[in-house]
C-alpha cells in the first residue's frame, strides 16, 4: 500500500475506485466496506483509493469538543489498512480552511482534481461540504459532466459501520474486550513510551514498565487488570496490564502500568505496542500488601492460562 501525506505530487491512479472515511478502528464494517472496493476495482482493472483526514475532523470543526475518542492513531490506521490489501492511501490534512468548502467545491476541487475517479463509492446518507448539503444526488447529478460512476453501499453495511464504531467504544468504557475483539476483528491495542515510576512493583516481585500513551485522544479500556500481548521491537511478549488508581498504594494518580512474564531488559524510554487479549477483573483495593500480592501471583498464573 501506497500512503501520501499529502494531495501535492499525487500520481495519476488507474481507473481509480474512490471512498471517503475517517475508518477509526478499522473494524469489520470497514472490512466489508474495503471489500467491496477492491471486488469494484478488479471489475475495471483500476485501483483501490482510500481518502482519510488528519487530524480528525471534528477537533477543527468543533475546537472545543472534549468527548472524542480515537480508537486507532494515524500510524496504527495506516498498519491495519496495508494489512487489508489496499491500492492508496491518501491522508489528508483537515484545516479549517478545507473544512469551509461548498459542496460542490468539494467534489469538483477536491475529489475530481485530485483523484479523477472511475467510481466514487458512497454510502445512501453521506454528506459532505461546508454545510453537509452534499449528497448522493448531487453524485449523480454531476457523474456524467465529470465521467464517474457512483456505487452507492446499501443502508445495511453503512449502519453496521456506524453502530460498530460506537458499540466498540461503549465495549472498551466497558471493559468488554471479548466484544471488542469481535467488532473489531482483531485485538484492540495501545502504543505508548515507557516512563520511570516509583519501582514499587520491583519491591514486591511484580515490576512493571509505566506507560504514557502517544496520544491523548486515544481510547483508553476501563480500569481493570488485563491479559495482554506486548510488542517489542521483533518481539512478541506476554504481560498482565493494570489500568487505574493503585488503590492500595496510591489512590491519586491515574496509571498505566504493565507486568511483562520472564522478560527482564530495562525498558525505560522504549515504545510498546500493547493488544488486550482478556479483562480478568475490577481493580479494588487491598487490606495489606501480603494481600495484594497473593491477588497478583493469581492474576499472573489467570494471565498465563489465557495468552496459552
Amino acid at each position: 500500500m501506497k500512503v501520501y501525506h499529502s494531495l501535492n505530487n499525487l500520481p495519476p491512479f488507474k481507473n481509480p475506485v474512490i471512498t471517503v472515511g475517517t475508518f477509526d478502528g478499522v473494524h469489520q464494517g470497514h472490512r466489508m466496506l474495503i471489500k467491496k472496493i477492491k471486488s469494484f476495482a478488479k471489475e475495471i482493472t483500476g485501483e483501490s483509493v482510500l481518502i482519510t483526514f488528519d487530524p480528525h475532523p471534528r477537533l477543527v470543526v468543533y475546537p472545543n469538543e472534549k468527548s472524542l475518542q480515537i480508537l486507532s492513531t494515524l500510524d496504527e490506521k495506516i498498519s491495519l489498512l496495508e494489512s487489508e490489501g489496499v491500492d492508496h492511501l491518501v491522508v489528508v490534512p483537515f484545516t479549517n480552511e478545507f473544512s469551509l468548502m461548498t459542496a460542490k467545491d468539494y467534489l469538483k476541487y477536491f475529489l475530481i482534481k485530485h483523484f479523477h475517479p472511475a467510481i466514487i463509492v458512497t454510502g445512501y446518507n453521506h454528506s459532505f461540504g461546508h454545510h453537509r448539503d452534499g449528497n448522493i444526488e448531487m453524485l449523480r447529478k454531476f457523474k456524467n459532466e465529470f465521467h464517474y460512476q457512483i456505487e452507492e453501499l446499501n443502508k445495511q453495511l453503512i449502519d453496521d459501520i456506524a453502530v460498530s464504531s460506537s458499540r466498540i467504544r461503549i465495549a472498551l468504557n466497558e471493559g468488554d474486550i471479548e466484544m471488542a475483539t469481535h467488532l473489531l476483528g482483531h485485538y484492540y491495542s495501545i502504543t505508548g513510551r515507557v516512563t520511570r515510576g516509583q519501582q514499587f512493583g520491583n519491591k514486591i516481585g511484580f515490576p512493571t514498565a509505566n506507560i504514557e500513551i502517544n496520544d491523548a485522544l486515544k481510547l483508553i479500556p476501563a480500569d481493570g487488570v488485563y491479559a495482554v500481548l506486548v510488542n517489542f521491537k521483533n518481539q512478541q511478549l506476554k504481560g498482565m496490564m493494570n489500568i487505574g488508581f493503585r488503590p492500595t498504594v496510591d489512590g491519586v494518580h491515574h496509571k498505566l502500568e504493565v507486568h511483562l512474564l520472564d522478560f527482564y531488559q530495562d525498558l525505560y524510554k522504549e515504545q510498546l505496542e500493547i493488544h488486550f487479549v482478556k479483562r480478568l477483573r475490577d481493580e479494588k483495593k487491598f487490606l495489606s500488601i501480603d494481600a495484594l500480592k497473593e491477588q497478583l501471583a493469581k492474576d499472573k498464573h489467570n494471565t498465563i492460562a489465557e495468552l496459552k
